[in-house]
C-alpha cells in the first residue's frame, strides 16, 4: 500500500457533506492515517473555504481531528518545488492548485486522491477514494 495526498476536494466533500461524503467518509475511515498526507496549500484552502461559509468550527474540528490527533501527514513545497508548479501548469494544462498538488504527489512519491478529472491527463494520474478501498 502506498501513501496518498488526499486533494482539497475529498476534504471538502466530507467537511461539507456533500454528494460524495459518503464515498469519503469510507475512505478515511478504512485507510490508515499514517498513510495519508496534506499538503499546507490544501489545509489554507479549506480554512478559507470554510471560514467564509461561517463554518470556522468545522475548521477548527479538521485542525484537531486530523493534524493534532491523528498520524496525518501535512507537507509543504519548498522553493524549487514551488517553481516546478509553473512548468507542470504549462505540460498539463492545470490551475495553480491542482499543479501544486501534482507536484507535491510526485515529489512524495504519493498517491493523488482526488475527484478532479483534471488530473487525468498528467502522469501520474489520480484516483478516487472508492478505487481504493
Amino acid at each position: 500500500m502506498t501513501d496518498d495526498l488526499v486533494d482539497t476536494n475529498v476534504w471538502l466533500e466530507l467537511l461539507l457533506e456533500r454528494e460524495r461524503a459518503e464515498e469519503a467518509r469510507q475512505f478515511f475511515n478504512q485507510v490508515e492515517a499514517d498513510l495519508l498526507a496534506i499538503t499546507e496549500f490544501s489545509l489554507y484552502s479549506l480554512g478559507i473555504i470554510l471560514t467564509r461559509l461561517h463554518k470556522g468550527e468545522v475548521f477548527h474540528e479538521f485542525l484537531s481531528d486530523t493534524l493534532n490527533d491523528s498520524a496525518v501527514r501535512c507537507i509543504r513545497l519548498n522553493t524549487e518545488e514551488l517553481k516546478q508548479i509553473l512548468v507542470v501548469q504549462r505540460q498539463f494544462q492545470l490551475d495553480f492548485d491542482d499543479a501544486y498538488q501534482y507536484v507535491a504527489a510526485t515529489r512524495n512519491g504519493y498517491t493523488l486522491i482526488s475527484f478532479d478529472h483534471d488530473f487525468d491527463r498528467t502522469a501520474l494520474g489520480r484516483k478516487t477514494p472508492a478505487q481504493v478501498v
